[in-house]
């Protein structure tokens, strides 16, 4: 059966990890500015914005009032077509250079990583902590991101030099295929055939694999961490004054697509300003309004928020000037959005009646209550599986009563609103 997506937060200590986790969930992981802050892996629930089909053009409505009023999520929420959908997250304890070979915490915490689909990097741009995460001035950030990723590669080349012999006789004895065999060593890790296809496809090998060298072995396991763990790097710290500079050598480094600044202390700083009523504002919104804000829009009450002291009041002002309108806002879900591009993830709304996109649950007019998160290449079966198991399937519509076939594909606005009938067809 298809699992839930997993994305890992990693990176060292100290770069921003656990504040960025807390920005993205209500989690409440141990924060703190000292290497090994987050001793054990934090699980977490995320939620990624998307836009909802209750808000998509051409979706027939039979009730009286609009699919976007009558929309309520079983999980997460939905605010005027803007969905909030839940996604698993994994906070994995700071790593450090020589991780591999079991410094600091070493292979305990590249380990936690072997499930996750998709990697987050949190790197402090801002050059105000060492490699292994010491408060300093002046490092240069961009190393990071070459040795984090140069320790996963060496940690799962070197378990397959450990036994690359025994491989390449098992191999040739059996006359094996290389798709075949490497996912027989890569499978820990979470693999798959498809995976271990496409890395290959990548590469166009010539030689059979009982003929690979040292060389060709490092050229595939580094394929195959950029095929098994896509990676978004969140440039965190924005809002610091060396910022910049670090930020203009990184983007000439790295794929712009992988990039996302963000200040994740800044979210948590509004949205905890928010809770206490201090100040109006949406996640990952460009704006946050005041009490004073407010009045001057016509609002006599202020919205009914509490007035701010002059230290509050000078730090939001700080923070609009230096994040939020410098950046468009603090980058956080951006981050996350991201990441489930990079994985290409479809979300897919099952219901039970697909005339009144309803789950038949017996709750009045609500609409698209469920959402589901599935990964490209996805197929009707696919999804049919990962909520219903093993159940025998009779038939699926989607909208409009159409009927479609289980290795139908899944896409944004393509057999995404799904009817499944359970039962033998």
């Amino acid at each position: 059966m298809p699992r839930d997506p997993l994305i890992a937060l990693v990176g060292k200590p100290s770069s921003g990890k656990s504040t960025t986790l807390n920005s993205l969930t209500d989690a409440t992981s141990k924060v703190g500015n000292f290497p090994f802050t987050t001793i054990d892996p934090n699980r977490a629930v995320g939620y990624l914005q998307i836009p909802c089909a209750c808000s998509r053009p051409g979706v027939p409505n039979v009730g009286d009032k609009p699919l976007v009023e009558r929309c309520k999520p079983n999980y997460g929420v939905c605010n005027d077509g803007t969905r909030s959908v839940p996604i698993e997250l994994l906070d994995v304890a700071g790593l450090v250079p020589g991780a591999h070979m079991g410094k600091g915490l070493g292979n305990r915490f590249l380990d936690d990583l072997r499930h996750a689909d998709a990697l987050i990097h949190v790197v402090d741009v801002s050059g105000t902590t060492d490699a292994e995460g010491k408060a300093t001035r002046g490092y240069d950030p961009s190393v990071d991101i070459e040795w984090l990723r140069s320790e996963i590669v060496r940690w799962i080349q070197g378990n397959l030099m450990q036994k690359w012999g025994s491989v390449k006789r098992r191999h040739i004895a059996i006359k094996g295929n290389a798709v075949d065999t490497l996912q027989g060593q890569f499978s820990g890790y979470g693999s798959t055939k498809q995976i271990i296809a496409r890395t290959l496809d990548k590469l166009q090998l010539k030689e059979p694999l009982e003929d690979w060298s040292d060389e060709t072995v490092e050229k595939v396991v580094n394929a195959f961490v950029d095929e098994k763990f896509p990676t978004v790097i969140a440039l965190n710290k924005i809002d610091h004054p060396d910022s910049d500079k670090n930020v203009a050598k990184i983007a000439k480094q790295n794929d712009p697509n992988t990039l996302v600044l963000c200040s994740a202390i800044s979210e948590v700083f509004l949205r905890r300003l928010a809770k206490q009523g201090f100040v109006k504002y949406t996640e990952g919104s460009e704006f946050v309004d005041t009490r004073e804000d407010l009045v001057e829009n016509g609002e006599p009450d202020g919205g009914g928020l509490k007035e701010l002291d002059e230290k509050l009041q000078n730090r939001i002002e700080n923070l609009r000037d230096l994040v939020l309108y410098r950046f468009g806002s603090t980058g956080v879900h951006q981050v996350l959005t991201r990441a489930a591009e990079l994985l290409g993830l479809t979300p897919v709304f099952p219901v039970r009646n697909i005339a009144t996109f309803s789950s038949g649950d017996g709750r009045e007019g609500g609409v698209f209550r469920d959402c589901v998160l599935v990964k490209k290449n996805s197929t009707v079966g696919d999804v049919y599986r990962k909520i219903m198991g093993d159940a025998p399937l009779a038939y699926v519509e989607t909208v409009g009563g159409q009927r479609v076939a289980e290795d139908d594909p899944v896409s944004v606005g393509k057999n995404d609103i799904l009817s499944f009938k359970v039962g033998r067809g």
